[in-house]
């Protein structure tokens, strides 16, 4: 005796050796001995042996027409013997019967399972929706087949060119597109970004690095970074006084967010008095208006070579910037400072701040730096206020030294210049990188009344007890807190930072809350303030974020400007094992041909291969051309306890 079987949902047949009635030892084809429950028994049968009875009933099978099938077979409940009965004319052979079961079961949506061998015919709408829905699964694989049948030809899709940012991006796997995509990819060997350049789907490296940045902090608007519609901000400003000084701001020449600008008035005992004078959107601009949200959404302003997204619109920015020319809301920090430069007393104001010039830094520098404020040098020449900034710098001096911060080892800084008028062979726009020091002159004036503004103001508005947002660092370790905490690298007790309100939220926040605190109001933010903690939270991983963006894009342009030049080979310092930065651009590679060499070593290192498209550079190591100063070929050098020092 045979019989037909269903065993974790397959079809078997095999030889019984013993009918326990309950259940029955089972020999199958291959040898194997199972123990089937009676229950799972679907026909008995002597001939032909269970091997060949599977293979006749599967040929059989698949010449029976299911539409027939469903259209002879009951309404109601019935089982396989049953309607082969029907099917066949007579009492149907094993294979027969096994064949029509098999029919029955490979076809799902035609004949509904109720049970071990028997169905139930699917109703006709719902077999009509079904047989739709099978028809569309069969005309998406058709298109999925032909999208990747062209992405292999190098041909992009029509269907591609609205979803490109979001193919590239963040792909939606249940799309045809993205599956075309992926099996294309998988049988070319290639990246997602390798074959949609291929195709054509991405013709400018740039716009694909600033593509990915904008798809994910800026995905609503024009371009990605439209601000919609917005209410402009208050008009009271003019009730404020107008201070009686000639203010002047320092800034480089692509700087339109002019936050900051200074005044000096001489007294007659040598003294002076210095105005450190901010921006003040923060009083045409409240926390609940839509520019208040539009600065909490963005949090800062992104920066990268050739361009940046403003943290509040243009137009906003123009009516609180302090542009010359024009007499501008601020909040202003006057210094009383005596004739040996000790800063005697300070005094806060709201006002309106008369701005008269924008000095820029390339046409001052060459004017005002080291060189020509040494003793031994050719002296200051004339140009518009000189005196100035020379008193300014001299209490920047001494303001630096009481922070225990002189005599600081200057590093090198860069200016990226973009010409978007310019072509090259690597896409619109041509790269400039100018070198400059850190450190100069200009920048100490800057940075030292910055960090008296910062200070000073932050411990005004702890001493008042009101909420605020400080930068401090311990132990090497810096982070945003509502806590007024010491800035060790800085030497100051606390640093609230106020002086860039059109260009960081945070500084809004300060100056909301220093505002009120002038006029005696009740300050939008307490120190327990939800809305404070969030925002602190929020701005410190976005401005990471954008930080992080922005040393990709500068390195980015540091290879799109050695593929420019055409440099075959340049020189480097060597940092440690396989990193070595270049002598004339801000960029460190990684070559592994490189030898153990003191760290120092300028290096001669030959430029192979520059992948634009993954920000990626090869370099080889040619040869070393000397070694640092303090190290010779006999010198023993502990280089781990050198770089611990350099770091």
């Amino acid at each position: 005796m045979n019989i037909l079987f269903e065993e974790d949902g397959a079809f078997k047949a095999g030889v019984v050796l013993a009918d326990n009635t309950a259940s029955l030892q089972v020999e199958l084809p291959s040898g194997k001995r199972s123990k089937v429950k009676a229950a799972n028994v679907l026909l008995r049968f002597e001939a032909p042996p269970p091997a060949e009875l599977i293979e006749c009933a599967e040929a059989q099978a698949g010449a029976i027409d299911t539409d027939f099938l469903w259209e002879v077979c009951p309404d109601g409940e019935f089982g396989f013997e049953e309607l082969a009965t029907d099917y066949v004319g007579a009492r149907p052979m094993p294979v027969e019967a096994a064949a029509v079961l098999l029919r029955l079961h490979s076809a799902p949506i035609y004949f509904h399972r109720k049970g071990r061998g028997r169905f139930r015919k699917a109703p006709p709408e719902i077999l009509q929706a079904a047989l739709a829905g099978l028809e569309k699964k069969r005309q998406v694989a058709l298109t999925i087949e032909r999208m990747a049948g062209e992405l292999k030809a190098g041909t992009l899709p029509t269907e591609f060119a609205p979803l490109l940012r979001e193919l590239l991006y963040k792909p939606d796997r249940n799309k045809p597109e993205t599956k075309a995509l992926e099996a294309a990819c998988a049988e070319t060997a290639q990246s997602v970004p390798r074959l949609l350049e291929k195709c054509g789907g991405i013709s400018d490296t740039h716009e694909y690095h600033l593509g990915r940045f904008l798809f994910e902090y800026f995905p609503q608007g024009k371009g990605g970074t439209g601000f919609g519609e917005f209410a402009p901000p208050a008009g009271q400003q003019e009730e404020l006084p107008e201070a009686n000084v000639r203010a002047f701001s320092i800034d480089d020449a692509h700087t339109t967010e002019i936050d900051d600008a200074f005044s000096l008035v001489s007294l007659a005992d040598g003294g002076m008095r210095v105005g450190i004078h901010i921006a003040a959107p923060g009083l045409g601009i409240a926390p609940d208006s839509d520019l208040g949200r539009i600065a909490r959404n963005r949090l800062s302003t992104v920066y990268m070579p050739g361009r940046k997204i403003t943290m509040l619109p243009e137009d906003v920015v123009e009516r609180f910037t302090l542009a010359a020319g024009h007499t501008v809301p601020a909040v202003s920090l006057y210094l009383d400072v005596a004739a040996d430069l000790r800063i005697l007393a300070s005094e806060t104001r709201l006002e309106r701040v008369p701005v008269v010039a924008n000095l820029r830094h390339h046409d001052i520098e060459p004017l005002f730096n080291e060189e020509t404020l040494a003793d031994d040098g050719p002296g200051l020449p004339d140009f518009p206020f000189r005196d100035e900034l020379k008193r300014l710098w001299e209490l920047a001096t001494v303001l630096e030294a009481g922070r225990g911060a002189a005599g600081k080892q200057n590093r090198k800084d860069y200016n990226f210049v973009v010409d978007w008028s310019a072509a090259t062979a690597q896409g619109t726009g041509r790269i400039a990188i100018d070198e400059r020091q850190r450190g100069s002159p200009l920048d100490t004036l800057v940075a030292e009344l910055m960090i008296v503004a910062n200070s000073t103001w932050g411990g005004l508005l702890r001493d008042a007890k009101v909420a605020a947002i400080y930068r401090a660092q311990t132990a090497f370790k810096t982070r945003m807190t509502t806590v007024a905490a010491p800035h060790e690298g800085l030497g100051v007790d606390c640093y609230a930072w106020s002086s860039s309100p059109l260009r960081r939220h945070v500084d809004l926040i300060n100056q909301w809350q220093l505002i009120a605190h002038l006029r005696n109001e009740t300050p939008p933010y307490t120190a327990k303030s939800a809305d404070l903690l969030a925002a602190l939270r929020d701005f410190e991983l976005t401005y990471a974020a954008y930080a992080e963006f922005q040393r990709d894009m500068e390195r980015y342009w540091c290879l799109r400007w050695l593929a420019q030049e055409g440099e075959r080979t340049v020189e480097a310092a060597f940092i440690k094992e396989s990193l070595a930065r270049l002598d004339r651009i801000p960029l460190v590679v990684k070559t592994m041909s490189l030898p153990d060499l003191p760290r120092g070593t300028r290096v001669r290192l030959a430029v192979d291969a520059i992948d634009l498209l993954g920000a990626e550079i090869t370099v080889r190591y040619l040869e070393s051309l000397e070694l640092p100063p303090q190290a010779a070929p006999d010198a023993a050098i502990d280089e781990a306890g050198e770089a611990e020092a350099a770091g």
